[in-house]
This record gives C-alpha cells, structure tokens and sequence, in this order.
C-alpha cells in the first residue's frame, strides 16, 4: 500500500440528507433499479489518464499536479499502478479504462514500449484479482507521439500506419488478457488541417482498411468485448473524420462494419459536434449503434475540449433516460472521462472530484427510471405517432408517389398542424429532475 490516499477512508453511502463531501448521498451500487442494482446499470470506470497520467499542464502554462510516480520509469509505473487500485477501492467502482501509454513509460522501440506495457498488465492481473475490479476498455494512444502529428490510420507515410497498426494490436492484446469488456479507437489526428496537402479519399480507405484489420484480429483471437470508436469533430485536429455519431454510421456503412463495431459517445465532443449528449446517444441507438459512454462536461464558454466532472443532474437525467430507452448498456458503462482543474491539487480532491460525478450519474439514473416507470413520455409519443398506426398509414410505406397522390385527391385530404406540446413535456421532466 502506497500512502498517497492517507487519512481517506472508503466512501460510504450516507443518503441526501448527508453533507460529508466524501460519502455518495444517491451511489448505492446494490440497490435495485429497473430490475438490476444500480451498479449495474451504471456500470462506472475511473479513466486512468487523466486521474494518474495528467499532469496539470495546457497550452499556456506547464504541469501543476506533483505526483510521486511522474517521470519515474517502471518503477513508478508499478507504484501509479498501485495507487490507481487504492483509488478504485476506496470509490468502490467497479471498472477502469487506459491508454497503453498511461499505464507504461514508451521505450525507444515499439518492442520495448509493449514489452513495458506488459509488465504492468501483469501488476494490473494481479490487483484485478485482489480488488474484483475490472477492465471497461482499453486503448492505443495514437495521438501524443510525434509520429502521429499526420494522423496513425491516416497518415501519408505507409511506415506510420505499419507501427499504428502493430501497437493496436500489442493493445488489443493486453486488453483481451484483462478481460476487458471493449476496445476502443480514438481518432484524435484522423483528419487534417488543411485540405492543400490533404487526399481525403485515400485517407478515409486506409482508415476504413485499418478498422476492417481491427475487427478481423478481433475475432481472430476471439476476443469477445465490443470494438468501439469514440466521435469528436475537432481538436488536436481541426477536422476529424470521426465527426459524431452520424458520421461514423456513414463510414461504418460505406465499409461494411456497421454491425461489428459500435460508439463510444462523450458528453464533451458530442457538444464540440454541436449536439446534445442526448441527442447523440437516441441517434446511435436508432441506428443500432450504442455501445457505451463518457461521463463528463464542457465548459460552455470555452470552445475546446474542458473534460470536467459531470454535475449537472437534469442534463445527465435525460441522457440516462435514452440509455434506459436503448436497453440499457450490455458491454459498455459510464467511464469518468474527466480531469480535475490545474488548481485541484491534492489526492482528496481527486477523491471528491469522483464521488461526485458518480452521485450525479446515480441520481441522474434515479430520475431516469422514474420517468421510464411513469411512462409519460412514451404515452405522449404514442399519442403523436398513433396516425401511422392506421393500415392506410403503415401502406404508404410500401408504396409509391403516384398511388399516395391519388389517396389525396380521392379523399380531400387537408391536414391541419397539431401542437408539439413542448413546453407540457418540459415541465412533466422537471418533475423528477
């Protein structure tokens, strides 16, 4: 045991009344909600990058967090480790997810990196089996390392996505050994800055080639979890061909892959996208999409990417209730892709900074499953769609132009708009928000 999480004992629930900021007033993981307990529906991962591997730092100004584990080697490599499985046990959450270059310090050959990512997955093996904590997903960084300013997929240097593709594997590889429940591809340089020197249609076929590649060693070595992209319109780059949820179905289309891989939607991108957490997760469930989630907020004044705690119950009530609506998550989860402020310096506030994200998720999810209960929303719904119940409705869909024109003049037709009863609807929300 490391003593970073001194004096911090493990959170209790201590109900909504309670004003200890360590103790989850709404987190109950075995109270039963929907039919299963709350821990399992929520299904909460604590990132390991940007708890354990962020340094503090941005574009103006230089690292803030002191860390005993930071530049360090293997050997602080194994005490991050250590302190990362303090941390989950003293939240009491039940996955984690990685970047292969969080976890392991890089070598000077993609031979040595995945040499030292292995020796942590050992450590990582061991404290699964002591702690009962498990891998949500895991993931290649193919991002921070200069190789990949052009992109890994991408890129216009062949020899670039030859080494992409070895470490995705190498990661893939780690992630199966752990049980890891998915895989997720983040393409965060898979696009381009300028047009000018840009061949957007070679790019998009090696992309689409190298997820094609992905999904086949996937079931080559039978792993099992689902392969999952994560959309993000912009930032590092400017475009991103990952742009949100409807982007990725077309590429997924266009390749073929739409029922081999799913989303990974985060609140933060899908409002860079201009959307709504909502909105993306309905649209990746209406297509068929929907694998799991990333639970945090932006800034709303900022126009980048601010990766805060979650903390606004409304919001993620009516993100939760489509989750609900969808099924409910099966391999996925709510993964705390999230990073305390430059001023958050010590080992309790990063404590706190997870109790509360994971208090509003629970509560979010209380309020969710009392409106799927109440059914007010589905009965409203039902109500505006029950026209295309009608046989004379459900045949236009089988039919053509000319025969639907002639239904028309037959019979008069003259439709008269209805109210949308927006402002109803909102107020039935605010009732268990």
């Amino acid at each position: 045991m490391s003593d970073f999480f001194a004096g911090i004992d493990k959170i209790p629930f201590k109900g909504p009344d309670s004003d200890d900021p360590l103790a989850y007033r709404f987190y109950e993981p075995a109270r039963i909600v929907l039919g299963k307990p709350m821990a399992e529906q929520l299904r909460i991962a604590v990132a390991y990058w940007h708890s354990f591997a962020w340094p503090g730092s941005d574009p103006f100004g230089g690292p803030t967090f002191e860390r005993p584990w930071f530049d360090g080697g293997m050997e602080a490599a194994r005490l991050k480790a250590e302190v990362a499985f303090e941390m989950f046990s003293i939240l009491g959450t039940p996955f984690y997810t990685f970047h292969d270059r969080d976890v392991a310090p890089e070598g000077r050959s993609l031979a040595e990196s995945s040499r030292n990512v292995r020796e942590i997955a050992d450590v990582f093996a061991k404290k699964q089996e002591e702690t009962g904590v498990k891998l949500l997903w895991g993931t290649a960084n193919l991002f921070s390392n200069r190789r990949y300013m052009a992109g890994a997929a991408t890129n216009p240097d062949p020899d670039v996505f030859a080494y992409a593709a070895a470490q995705v594997k190498d990661a893939i590889d780690v992630t199966h050994r752990l049980g890891g429940a998915n895989y997720v591809l983040w393409g965060g340089r898979e696009g381009y800055e300028t047009l000018l020197n840009t061949d957007m249609k070679a790019e998009l076929d090696h992309a689409g080639r190298f997820l094609a590649m992905v999904v086949d060693y996937k079931h080559r070595i039978g792993f099992p979890g689902a392969i999952l992209i994560e959309p993000k319109p912009q930032e590092p780059t400017k475009h991103q061909y990952d742009y949100d949820v409807a982007t990725v179905f077309s590429f997924l289309k266009r390749f073929g892959l739409e029922a081999e891989v799913k989303v990974n939607i985060e609140v933060g991108h899908a409002v860079l996208a201009g959307h709504s957490f909502e909105h993306e997760i309905a649209t990746a469930a209406a297509l068929g999409i929907f694998g799991s989630v990333d639970a945090n907020r932006n800034d709303y004044q900022s126009g980048w990417d601010t990766d805060q705690f979650p903390n606004n119950a409304p919001e993620m009530a009516l993100a939760v209730y489509c989750i609900l609506k969808a099924g409910g998550f099966t391999t996925g989860g709510f993964n705390f892709d999230s990073k305390l402020r430059r001023q958050s310096l010590d080992p309790r506030d990063l404590i706190a900074a997870h109790v509360g994200g994971v208090d509003i998720c629970a509560r979010a999810l209380l309020s969710a499953a009392a409106m799927v209960e109440d059914g007010g929303l589905e009965k409203a719904l039902a109500a505006r769609y029950a026209g295309w119940e009608s046989p004379e409705a459900r045949a236009m869909l089988t039919s053509d132009l000319e025969t639907i024109a002639a239904r028309v003049d037959r019979e008069g037709l003259e439709p008269q708009p209805r109210s949308g009863r927006q402002e109803m609807l909102e107020n039935w929300v605010n009732r268990f928000v």
